[in-house]
């Protein structure tokens, strides 16, 4: 028996094929582009991410046929928060609008200002790459898509959508829409009648555990599957990512080092704090809630360099790996499409502060590099005044592969770092767990258990006390710059 986990991420849609045993057997990727057809817009296309899925298939459809036949449960993951946009033939009216379009931010503000008790129910205050804001946008840009909407659904389930033909989604990622009311993990009225939204137009909601639907036989068919193949309800990428660490009980923490950066904390009940800039969500297993500080640029920025100077981001990595250990004297401000936690400031934007003559291409990356620790040291900060205190973290993330940047990020902390087996694919392993609970129903903390630990990233005395004299500067950056950057 053998468990199928997808996760559509924002760089790249990845799949993990996992055996009785819980052993990766496979995995595949296939890349993903974003369209910035205007400033602050970010943008795919919904058919890419199928096309993507397809290919995926075909691949482990001739690399793995036995495997493939053999799979009883697909879990999908995906990057949360996008506005997919679907008229009453179920094709998408528009490309879809991701977590990380800052367009929206006036409408953000607005529903702030107009609906201000929603956000204590709703886990965050409305922000510009939260699903909800975009439609007052297009309600002013485009009225002639809203006016065509008939369901309005996240990246992952458009994929569900054309794998089993159902309209379904996940308490985690509909927690992430600024809908869903926590608590209750149901849709909130109030909301609805704020946006102007029927709950008609609103995917049916489940748990991640559950079974949303059965794959299309056209497509079990041409990729040698079983007829009776379940697909799960899945998650968020960031809750995803918690179930293939496996932490899912009260207190368990990990950084997310992806294309952004998520600092999480499971919890056993609903604590909004959404002063502190905390996303207070639904999890997604039963009777389980998380908190996050949520950074939207973190490998991003790397990714963001590669190109600039031309190069891979292995050679940007190597490059700063052979400087010294000692905080550089560059600041980086990693806001290139805004910030979440802690500024809720859709306008930031990035900057690299202090430059002369002296300074390499190393010592850039290492700056940009150290802005992304820092920022983790502010999302602890708004966790602690939250009331949660990060003492140990996992890591997951295509960023956790750099022993130099976790290591830089447990100086900045001052906490530990475990680094665990297959940790980079943590989301998409982590769909295939619920994939599996949702065909078995087997207890989740007997799937969900921590994987091998491949080793710990201690702080280091002699610098922590370095870093922690540079991270005001960092701050006061921001705060010198914030008009600037309004105007």
């Amino acid at each position: 028996m053998y468990f199928l986990g997808i996760d559509i991420g924002t760089s790249a849609a990845k799949a993990v094929l996992v055996n009785d045993n819980q052993d990766i057997v496979a995995e595949a990727e296939v890349a993903l582009t974003i369209m910035r057809r205007h400033p602050s817009w970010s943008e795919q296309n919904p058919g890419d991410w199928w096309l993507a899925v397809e290919k995926i298939l075909a691949q482990f459809h001739h690399d793995h046929p036995k495997a493939l036949s053999a799979v009883r449960g697909i879990g999908l993951s995906g990057q949360m928060h996008g506005a997919v946009l679907l008229g009453a033939d179920q094709v998408p009216l528009r490309p879809a609008m991701l977590w990380n379009d800052s367009r929206a931010g006036a409408q953000a503000q607005a529903l702030n200002s107009q609906f201000p008790q929603l956000a204590q129910v709703l886990g965050v205050l409305p922000m510009a790459g939260l699903t909800a804001p975009k439609l007052p946008w297009l309600a002013i840009h485009e009225p002639q898509v809203l006016a065509k909407l008939a369901t309005l659904m996240l990246p992952k389930d458009y994929v569900r959508l054309q794998l089993t033909g159902e309209i379904a989604t996940d308490m985690s990622d509909a927690a992430g829409t600024w809908l869903l009311d926590q608590a209750r993990r149901d849709w909130c009225d109030d909301a609805l009648a704020a946006l102007h939204l029927k709950r008609s137009q609103l995917p049916r909601l489940l748990e991640g555990s559950s079974p949303s639907g059965v794959l299309r036989p056209a497509l079990a068919q041409a990729y040698g599957m079983g007829d009776d193949v379940i697909v799960a309800g899945g998650a968020g990428d960031a809750a995803a990512g918690a179930i293939g660490i496996g932490a899912i009980d009260e207190g368990d923490a990990f950084l997310s080092l992806g294309t952004s950066g998520q600092m999480f904390v499971t919890t056993a009940d609903y604590r909004p704090a959404p002063q502190a800039m905390i996303h207070a969500f639904c999890n997604a297993l039963p009777q389980r809630w998380l908190q996050m500080a949520a950074m939207l640029s973190a490998a991003s920025c790397l990714s963001y360099a590669a190109d600039l100077f031309k190069c891979d981001v292995a050679t940007l990595l190597g490059e700063a790996g052979e400087l010294s250990n000692q905080p550089t004297n560059l600041l980086f401000l990693p806001y290139l499409t805004g910030e979440r936690t802690p500024h809720n400031d859709a306008d930031a934007r990035g900057v690299i502060f202090g430059l002369s003559p002296e300074h390499g291409r190393g010592e850039v990356v290492r700056a940009i590099m150290e802005g992304v620790a820092f920022s983790f040291a502010d999302a602890r900060d708004c966790l602690a005044q939250s009331g949660t205190i990060v003492r140990r973290a996992g890591v997951i993330g295509g960023g956790a592969r750099s022993k130099v940047w976790l290591q830089m990020i447990a100086n900045v902390l001052d906490i530990p770092l475990v680094r665990y087996h297959a940790s980079a694919r943590g989301p998409a392993f982590g769909a295939a767990r619920l994939a599996r609970l949702a065909v078995t129903g087997e207890n989740a903390a007997a799937i969900c258990s921590a994987p091998a630990i491949e080793g710990m990233v201690e702080p280091q005395a002699d610098l922590v006390g370095l870093y922690q004299e540079r991270l005001p500067k960092f701050r006061s950056l921001y705060r010198a710059l914030r008009n600037e950057f309004h105007s």
